[in-house]
């Protein structure tokens, strides 16, 4: 396991002061009030009203209409690259849309990939549609992939909390299934225990500025798994089995509750023989990635995805 102690420069010590400026900012809107409860529960999310995302110029988009949801594909006006597309899947906790921040990151990840395209969904969530919607929605978004001329080892998986734990899932599926699985795994903060039985849950319970001090956060609810086993590896990948998985990338903040659903997974998938690189993020918290190029610890995250993405490339 990885931890960022290595010896900074004194520019890299005054931008990581940024990165704690931004995380008591985080405490501070999420504290004890209306505003703070709506955040954490994701109801502000979900009510969120968002103007127009403009593409920006060096970039394409392209709607895509399937039958029960809608995708994105954004690619490079010039220069991008057919070797290889990203698949992802966004986060939310499973109740909530798809945001013009997943836009961003498509084109960061479009970006730092030396210019991938980048397939987002907008699958399916809960309550209205509660487990395996969203499931269903990634194998269909994978699947179209697959006639659409892409081959699965061109594929890499890619997803923040929810959409991380969704990747894992839509991975075991596939492996469940015998089916050719994708060219690697790109999770943010993954959500792959929804028991909660971690010990980040308590280590960190008055540590993560975003879901701490509090049991009415997004991380404890349950409307995607509604009646079902919350165990079952399709919505809780800590429970899966790893044998055979392609190469992972998992990011993790050391003071998110969530810290031990990244620990877990790689721990269990190194002992299955995987190629897994975690790393854990000193003082950050869930989807710090989400400062983009702000503070140094995010610039560095988006560094090793790019480092990732080439390794792939080059396999």
């Amino acid at each position: 396991m990885r931890k960022k102690t290595t010896k900074r420069s004194k520019n890299e010590i005054e931008s990581s002061i940024r990165g704690f400026i931004l995380r008591q900012l985080i405490a501070h809107v999420t504290a004890e009030n209306h505003i703070g409860k709506m955040i954490r529960s994701g109801e502000l999310r979900k009510k969120l009203v968002e103007p127009k995302w403009r593409c920006p110029k060096a970039f394409l988009m392209e709607e895509i209409s399937m039958e029960d949801f809608t995708m994105e594909l954004l690619s490079k006006k010039e220069e991008g690259r057919r070797d290889h597309i990203i698949l992802q899947l966004h986060g939310g906790g499973y109740i909530g849309a798809m945001r013009n921040a997943y836009r961003t990151f498509a084109g960061l990840y479009c970006e730092v990939s030396q210019g991938m395209p980048v397939l987002t969904i907008d699958y399916r969530v809960a309550p209205e549609n509660p487990y395996p919607a969203a499931l269903e929605d990634a194998v269909a978004a994978f699947d179209w992939l697959l006639t659409s001329g892409w081959r699965e080892e061109q594929i890499i998986l890619a997803g923040d909390s929810a959409g991380g734990g969704l990747a894992l899932a839509l991975c075991l599926y596939l492996k469940d299934r015998g089916r050719p699985l994708p060219a690697g795994i790109i999770a943010m903060s993954p959500w792959t225990d929804m028991t909660a039985s971690g010990p980040s849950y308590e280590d960190n319970y008055e540590k993560d500025p975003l879901f701490g001090n509090s049991r009415d956060s997004l991380i404890y609810n349950r409307d995607y798994v509604g009646d079902n086993d919350p165990k079952n590896p399709y919505i809780s990948p800590l429970f899966g089995e790893y044998e055979g998985f392609p190469p992972m990338l998992l990011q993790v903040g050391s003071i998110e509750m969530l810290l031990s659903d990244s620990v877990l997974v790689a721990e269990k998938a190194k002992e299955a023989g995987v190629q897994v690189k975690l790393t854990v993020y000193e003082g950050m918290f869930h989807i710090f990635q989400m400062a983009l190029k702000l503070i140094p610890e995010s610039r560095e995250a988006w560094m090793e995805i790019g480092r990732f993405l080439e390794e792939i490339a080059l396999c």
